[in-house]
């Protein structure tokens, strides 16, 4: 075992409605979907059309740009609707479950006697290729690409997030087989990253590494910043932990088994609990009858630093494995930045709140204040354990400066590495947005 890596930076957001550790299986879904919004770069191209019947691990859309990376039905059933936006741009696609659709079978065996490449072909086909994501850029992984290394964060550090140790156990040897598949796509190292506090996790065929520290320590990419960087011209890919289950379900049944573990928590839920269900479910189903107050809540698809705002009426995202549920915050609060805050949390440690680090806190989606000007405070760097200066990076970016960009860090991060700072941020920017965009740029101008 490694020596732990211990980060200083970051920061734990302790808020109340933590997912207890009992589940249960979720109502039946109506509908399930999937959402071509869900994979960043994706111009999605249909395989479709509404009344189509289709079996599960059917193809519904493609890649434009890579026609062989297919999105495929977690469901067997009709297409009830093919819902766009503005400029026709799809946004979901929605199937109606029926039973007897049928599926799809694929090959059943041993990934450790199957080539690279007949491994490629069969995550292709299934349309598991997309959980594979690449750096730079934390884009959909190409499936033209040579990774150097293969990274799997093994926690998650975020606000109420789901416990891994937890949804794996049981599940260790389909965990194993789904790394073993991958152990053949690199002629690197996979690299597990592991909270040195509660990790039990005994693999073969990767290295482990053990972190300790607040918020963001269960990023992957920070895990790769501090276990081998990712230079220029190199590549390396990520998959998150749960989503490696689906892999070696495959290669053991020659069946597709969208099933997963959804934790449902938040001050705002009347019962904080893990959930079984399916990929691409919708959020109805998941809180049915345990939400406190449904007029007045924000309900997030993920977690509440990255996660995207979703209504009872949308669907659960393609690699979340949570619904976070917190008050709206829409109230006006009068000199509520002259208050004590005995019940209030501040990442600048400015109330009395800060004499109780163990306390946890109910926390709304309020702004309290608007956008101001960007200044060079110092802030940012407190919660980013890299060795990047976050400000003058996001100043490049704002310039759209690419050389200035490549020296101070872009090939490093993606949006989830700088979340921390967009909570903190006393000028209130969008500091995701603003990395999504130098991001994009990159991509415009290198490729």
């Amino acid at each position: 075992m490694s020596e732990v890596i211990k980060l200083k930076k970051g920061l734990n957001i302790r808020l109340k409605g933590n997912a207890e550790k009992t589940w249960m299986s979720a109502p039946a879904s109506e509908t399930y979907a999937l959402k071509p919004t869900d994979f960043t770069g994706l111009t999605a191209k249909l395989s479709i059309k509404p009344g189509d019947s289709i079996k599960k691990g059917e193809p519904v859309f493609f890649d434009k740009y890579t026609p062989e990376v297919v999105f495929t039905a977690p469901v067997g059933g009709e297409i009830q609707s093919i819902n766009r936006g503005e400029r026709r741009k799809i946004l979901e696609i929605v199937i109606r479950p029926e039973g007897g659709a049928g599926e799809v079978e694929f090959k059943k065996a041993d990934p450790l006697v199957l080539s690279a490449e007949e491994i490629k072909e069969q995550l292709l086909k299934s349309g598991l290729w997309p959980f594979l994501k690449r750096r730079p850029y934390g884009i959909i992984a190409k499936p033209s690409e040579k990774p150097r290394d293969i990274f799997i964060s093994m926690f998650d550090s975020s606000p109420l997030a789901p416990d891994y140790d937890f949804i794996l156990k049981g599940q260790e040897s389909t965990f194993q087989t789904g790394i073993n598949a991958l152990s053949k796509l690199t002629e690197g190292k996979i690299h597990l990253g592991l909270d040195s506090t509660t990790s039990k996790v005994s693999v073969k065929n990767a290295e482990t590494h053990l972190f300790s520290g607040p918020h963001p320590a269960g990023n992957v990419g920070i895990q790769i910043h501090h276990i081998s960087p990712v230079n220029k011209g190199e590549i390396v890919w990520t998959i998150n932990a749960l989503d490696v289950l689906f892999i070696g379900r495959l290669f053991e049944t020659g069946k597709l088994d969208f099933s997963k573990v959804v934790a449902i928590a938040g001050s705002e839920v009347e019962k904080p609990q893990y959930i079984k269900t399916f990929l691409g479910a919708s959020v109805a189903s998941l809180t049915a009858g345990n939400l406190k107050n449904e007029k007045n809540q924000r309900i997030i698809s993920g977690n509440v630093l990255t996660g995207k705002k979703v209504s009872l009426d949308n669907y659960l995202g393609f690699y979340d494995s949570m619904i976070s549920v917190i008050p709206e915050g829409d109230e006006y609060e009068f000199m509520g930045w002259a208050a004590l805050g005995s019940g209030k949390f501040s990442a600048s440690k400015t109330y009395l709140s800060s004499l109780f680090p163990k306390k946890e806190y109910e926390l709304n989606a309020n702004m309290h204040g608007g956008e101001r000007a960007f200044v060079m405070s110092g802030q940012y760097e407190k919660f980013v354990p890299m060795d990047i200066l976050p400000v003058y990076l996001l100043k490049a970016i704002d310039v759209n400066d690419i050389d200035k960009m490549e020296r101070m860090g872009i090939y490093e991060i993606i949006e989830e590495d700088f979340a921390l700072c967009e909570y903190a941020c006393t000028s209130k920017i969008k500091v995701q947005d603003m990395v999504r965009n130098g991001i994009n740029s990159m991509i415009k101008e290198l490729g």
